[in-house]
């Protein structure tokens, strides 16, 4: 057992999850499917639940699904009152962002919040107090206890923001080509509603995401009691200032009667300008960040490769083994 939890097996263990974990990532997208279809049906409950709630004249219709939520979480959460005891103001807007909505992920959020800490805190504190100290004095290990305690506290907000960020990356690359489409069949004759739903339908294969927001954009647009509401719902969902401008300039056009293709048209080429000034800063940045992984596994192995041969023959040389220059050559050895 003692042989098992030796530094060199845990660092051996560590590299075989990294492994396994790239694997997975790699081959992760591939096993997905389309999630497409899924997505949608999620967005069709969205519109029935908006739909009831709009037949029964529910005042606060803007504050989200009402689903059932009884699990083991909203027990937990709801007995130690943790929404009060965690509280934050902001949790809904994160889990919109992130693509989760209603308040079910809200008590789970709640939950892992409040297990998270005492998992890891108490994870590390048995492994380094009872299976494997690694000779660490007492207050370096309660210092990697409580840091895995800390740690334990703020993982469920990286979860949250990772997932985050990365939904809205997919949404921004594809919303440029949403905008064309829309201002396509505006131009043609098509109502605000129609030309969203359609292009939802369209835009799918290049980012599900977006898909979900324009289909769920089109539901609030019907039963809402406000259009306003549907637009600034979506600025909050996605939070980035591209959707944000295009939501203010489509409210304004509605407001004011202006033309809404001239708006859409003048916001798809700000927003491709502005994808394309993203991509330019971090071309910019490439060379900086390569730096640091330059430093670290290409100039090494370009030692090794360079000086490697040199060294081996200084070794060769110190170890008393005569050098090729005094060797007897193969013609002196036939004279003899």
């Amino acid at each position: 057992m003692e042989q098992l939890l030796t530094l060199q097996n845990i660092m051996s263990l560590v590299v075989a999850i990294c492994v396994f974990a790239t694997i997975v990532t790699i081959a992760g997208p591939m096993m997905n499917g389309d999630r497409l279809e899924a997505r949608l049906k999620s967005v069709a409950t969205r519109r029935e639940e908006l739909r009831r709630r709009s037949r029964a004249d529910i005042k606060d219709r803007a504050s989200g699904l009402r689903h059932a939520d009884a699990g083991f979480a909203k027990t937990i959460v709801d007995r130690l009152d943790l929404k009060k005891l965690l509280e934050d103001p902001l949790v809904v807007d994160k889990l919109a962002q992130a693509g989760f909505r209603g308040p079910k992920p809200v008590s789970t959020f709640y939950f892992f919040r409040f297990v998270t800490p005492f998992a890891l805190g108490g994870f590390a504190a048995l492994y380094l107090y009872v299976i494997q100290g690694f000779g660490l004095s007492p207050v370096m290990k309660l210092c990697i206890s409580v840091f895995a305690f800390v740690g334990g506290y703020y993982a469920p907000n990286l979860y949250i923001s990772n997932t985050a960020n990365k939904r809205r990356e997919s949404i921004i690359l594809a919303f440029p080509d949403a905008l064309d489409l829309l201002l396509i069949c505006v131009e043609s004759g098509m109502s605000i509603e129609a030309a969203i739903q359609k292009v939802s339908s369209e835009i799918g294969s290049r980012s599900i995401e977006l898909a979900e927001e324009l289909s769920l954009l089109t539901a609030e647009l019907s039963y809402l009691p406000e259009r306003r509401m549907a637009y600034e719902g979506l600025t909050k969902r996605i939070n980035h200032p591209g959707i944000k401008g295009v939501a203010t300039a489509m409210i304004q056009a509605e407001k004011y009667g202006t033309p809404l293709g001239t708006a859409l048209r003048v916001m798809a080429k700000e927003n491709r300008d502005m994808r394309l000034s993203n991509a330019e800063k971090k071309a910019a940045q490439l060379p900086a960040k390569l730096t640091v992984p330059m430093i670290v596994f290409f100039l090494p192995v370009l030692f090794v490769v360079v000086l490697g041969p040199a060294i081996l023959r200084v070794m060769d040389v110190r170890a008393g083994k005569p050098a090729e220059a005094t060797s007897p050559s193969v013609a002196d050895k036939a004279s003899k």
